[in-house]
């Protein structure tokens, strides 16, 4: 029998899987050592998440093996994977919005004796793994009436409360802000230190160094290599996952005209979800940068201006004429535009190719009498998908096998492919790769050279100052400050964010 202690908690050997013409993972073999924090990295469509879910049971390789605890597997599904004590958090979140936290949290592994729900001893297990983890939630609340951040929470609980000796997190902290991030941190410290082995796959180089013990970089499908987490630097890591040095930088700013009538202007709007009496002017050409913590009603202000939700009071004039939206319809129709926060919730249908996605909003336009010209749509998308580099074998390809950078494209597709007045983007950069940030930025900062006028929502403050003319603050539902970039700190925004200055204008 082989000594644990010695054997690799997870091993591959030679694995490749292949969607259609596409080879995701090419040849990877990889041992990841029993109770250490094990990184992994590489840019969009490397092959990070694909590996994931076959050690997760996900899918299933094309060719390979996979060995747990030195023993030869085959997993059919994420059950037979959590049977081998394997468990995964997905970057998209994968919960039952009409069910309460604690249905999600024990969706299969419920308390029971003689076919009967054992309830109060559910509960139990439930204190029990929020005192662990350190997380508050309400456990009769309605999953789906969360915030993005708190059902990130119950994915993390759920994998706690499982007891598994090996948990995937894939972005893990992509949607919590810096204080959730480094109690999540200290979570995943305290598993290490029962034994638990992590593989933590992030964007956030400087946090994989933080965490882990080994760290692996990914490019193009393949290993390019193993080693100590403390031999690496996060330019060492970007070079190795590009095969090229890059430094990251903002795009220079074309400067507004200060002067030129307004595109958008928004008098006072509020909102059913809680945002009050806020007050916006854009003009072309114009990048205004939205900033504030998570949960102070940036999202919610984006799609009640949208018509993605109703608001209650307030007004919106395009060139200077009042209109009325009350739904996408209506704000495609008069000019707008949205990148959204959840490309899986609300942007994308994952089940369907690129091109349906990226036309939906505009069937009529690539059509006649109801029928599609497939020729005219698919010029348009190949054109797209040619703009903005998106890393597929064609338009036909499904979005669900995409990477998270480029199915974060297509949603930008989607939105592009009819020239809007105003685009809305609600956290640009969230699950991409340090190379495919570069060109989001670029295109944003294209777009509005082209005289488009575009509010950008950001948590990551570096983005914000790094592409706004002008930066908002917004704090419990409300706007509190409006700097123009020459006079913005990170401390005089953070002040705004926190509450521990006055309104700012500058």
């Amino acid at each position: 029998m082989a000594d644990l202690a010695k054997t690799p908690h997870v091993e591959l050997i030679d694995v490749s899987r292949n969607f259609g013409g596409v080879q995701a993972v090419r040849g990877v073999s990889l041992a990841i050592e029993r109770g250490t924090i094990h990184g992994l990295v590489g840019e969009n469509g490397a092959g990070k998440s694909t590996l994931s879910k076959v050690v997760a049971g996900a899918i299933s390789p094309s060719s390979g093996q996979l060995r747990v605890d030195g023993e030869d597997v085959s997993f059919s599904s994420p059950r037979d994977a959590l049977n081998h004590g394997i468990a995964i958090i997905d970057q998209e979140l994968a919960l039952v919005p009409a069910r309460s936290v604690l249905d999600n949290v024990f969706l299969g592994s419920e308390s029971g004796q003689g076919g009967l729900l054992q309830l109060s001893e559910q509960r139990k297990r439930f204190d029990a793994v929020m005192e662990r983890t350190g997380f508050d939630l309400d456990p009769d609340r309605k999953v789906g009436s969360l915030r993005i951040a708190d059902q990130q929470k119950v994915e993390i609980i759920r994998a706690v409360a499982r007891d598994a000796a090996f948990i995937i997190m894939d972005e893990p902290t992509a949607r919590l802000t810096q204080v959730e991030s480094e109690q999540l941190y200290e979570i995943i410290n305290g598993l290490k230190a029962r034994g638990t082995t992590i593989l933590y796959i992030s964007h956030f180089l400087e946090e994989v160094l933080q965490l882990a013990d080994n760290v692996t970089v990914m490019r193009d499908g393949l290993h390019i290599r193993t080693g100590p987490a403390a031999n690496e630097s996060s330019q060492t890591l970007v070079t190795a996952m590009l095969g090229r040095d890059l430094e990251l930088r903002f795009p220079d700013r074309k400067l507004s005209d200060p002067d030129a009538d307004p595109v958008l202007e928004v008098r006072g709007l509020s909102g059913v979800s809680g945002f009050e009496d806020v007050d916006l002017t854009l003009r072309p050409g114009e990048i205004v940068g939205m900033a504030g913590l998570i949960g102070a009603g940036r999202s919610e202000f984006a799609r009640g201006l949208f018509g993605a939700e109703r608001t209650t009071a307030g007004e919106i004039l395009i060139d200077g004429e009042p209109v009325k939206i009350r739904s996408p319809r209506q704000a495609f129709a008069h000019g707008l535009a949205m990148v959204t926060e959840s490309r899986k919730d609300d942007g994308l249908i994952m089940t369907r190719s690129i091109a349906e996605n990226s036309m939906m909003p505009f069937l009529s336009e690539v059509s006649t009498m109801g029928v599609l010209r497939h020729g005219s749509e698919k010029a348009r998308v190949i054109d797209m998908i040619e703009q903005l580099d998106i890393r597929t074998s064609g338009p036909q390809q499904v979005v669900r096998n995409l990477s998270g950078g480029n199915q974060q494209k297509v949603l930008f597709a989607k939105s592009l492919m009819r020239t809007p007045k105003v685009l809305i983007i609600d956290e640009p950069t969230r699950g991409v790769d340090v190379g495919a940030k570069q060109g989001i930025y670029e295109l944003i900062t294209e777009l509005a050279a082209s005289g488009m006028a575009i509010l950008v929502i950001s948590s990551e403050l570096e983005e914000v100052m790094g592409l706004a003319h002008r930066i908002l603050v917004m704090r419990r539902g409300r706007l509190v400050a409006d700097m123009n970039i020459d006079v913005a700190t990170e401390e005089n925004i953070l002040a705004a964010a926190f509450g521990t200055a006055g309104t700012v204008a500058a």
